[in-house]
């Protein structure tokens, strides 16, 4: 039961400092690779009818731990969307703490706008 709590502590803590170490990303260069969020979520009030109808959430402004987090849901298959899925795929870690360290800050512009 020690070695129980021993591991779930050690898990925490290393999720959390993994999660501070992907929130800490570089606006700028999250700036520069907002061009695959913008064709959706860089649109006001923009809803996608694939695989089903629904409104595309608001990035700018969200916490960076939150957008860090969703990227990997959607990378590991834990949160279902198949567009999302395909983007994330193809994100590093760092790319993901760059992305949220730049929607974090409230800009909801896209670099090629």
């Amino acid at each position: 039961m020690k070695r129980l709590a021993s591991f779930c502590a050690a898990a925490l803590v290393l999720g959390y400092a993994g999660t501070l170490h992907a929130a800490g990303g570089d606006p700028a260069a999250g700036k520069d690779k907002t061009r695959m969020c913008a064709g959706c979520h860089g649109i006001a009030g923009y809803r996608a009818a694939f695989p089903e109808v629904y409104s595309v959430p608001k990035l700018g402004g969200q916490h960076a731990a939150y957008i860090v987090k969703a990227l990997q849901a959607y990378k590991s298959g834990e949160r279902r969307n198949a567009t999302m899925k395909a983007i994330a795929a193809d994100l590093s870690d760092k790319d993901m703490a760059d992305l949220a360290a730049y929607y974090a800050t409230g800009s909801t512009r896209s670099a090629g706008k």
